[in-house]
């Protein structure tokens, strides 16, 4: 089991639109270097209007939540209504819609702890159902991550991309 590190979680806003795209580039790049480009293609996030607009959408939402090691953003978690491709819940929920860490601390907890965090919120709430989405592609690593924090597999979809289909997993976390 890897190594947890120290992390402080604090609520995001508007303020950390940049390190959060900055994240996702960062995680681009790695996909791109392992010949993953099929999960979120190869072009930076932070230049892509779409994507700085959904960003914006969860920060001003009131659902980011930012994880800090030693001041610096190495982490985000976005929690709220589910994307538009996944079909609804039959029950109340919290949906995560983004779950990113720094490669600075890959393997050694960052998406547990969000997750964590995910699940307190859930609590606080009163709900006792996570959902999230995933990219199924890539021999299922993500999906066999997410089984890993305790998720079981739902439903698959595909999301049309230009020139192409991006597959997804649905996953659920009850308690």
């Amino acid at each position: 089991m890897p190594d947890s590190i120290p992390l402080t979680i604090r609520s995001g806003g508007l303020d950390d639109v940049a390190a959060v795209l900055a994240l996702m580039d960062q995680a681009t790049e790695w996909l791109v270097s392992i010949g993953r480009e099929d999960q979120w293609g190869s072009e930076p996030h932070s230049t892509n209007p779409k994507r700085i607009a959904q960003i914006e959408g969860f920060a001003s939402g009131g659902g980011l939540w930012i994880a800090e090691r030693d001041a610096a953003v190495v982490g985000a978690l976005s929690v709220g209504e589910a994307l538009p491709y996944v079909p609804p819940a039959e029950e109340p929920e919290l949906y995560v819609q983004l779950l990113i860490s720094s490669r600075s601390v890959s393997g050694r907890g960052a998406g547990a702890v969000l997750l964590a965090h995910a699940r307190e919120l859930a609590v606080a709430q009163g709900v006792a159902l996570i959902r999230l989405d995933c990219f199924a592609g890539g021999q299922g690593a993500l999906v066999r991550y997410y089984e890993k924090q305790g998720f079981t597999r739902g439903d698959t979809f595909s999301v049309e991309q230009p020139g192409r289909e991006w597959p997804g997993q649905l996953l659920t976390l009850r308690w």
